[in-house]
């Protein structure tokens, strides 16, 4: 009986740490959690026009992204008014 109370311990000292979880995961090149939202600049690469969207848009599309996301739709339009590459 010690045996396999002795034994079951060490499986469970061993086994503990693979099931805890590491606090500092971060998320690194990927969309914000669903509950926040990023705005974007993006520009249509034929017309050059440019305009504040909140999906960003996927690559190889028609339309690029001008900077880095923007945690308002204010900021973002005061970063739309102050970038020189759009029309």
């Amino acid at each position: 009986m010690k045996k396999v109370l002795l034994a079951t311990a060490a499986i469970l000292a061993f086994a503990a740490p693979a099931f805890a979880q590491d606090k500092t995961d971060k998320t690194i090149g990927q969309a914000p959690p669903s509950g926040a939202s990023s705005f974007y600049l993006a520009q249509d690469t034929a017309t050059m026009k440019c305009e504040v969207v909140n999906v960003q848009p996927a690559a190889g599309g028609n339309m690029k992204v001008i900077g880095a996301a923007h945690p308002t739709q204010a900021s973002a339009e005061t970063a739309l008014k102050a970038d020189k590459t759009c029309k």
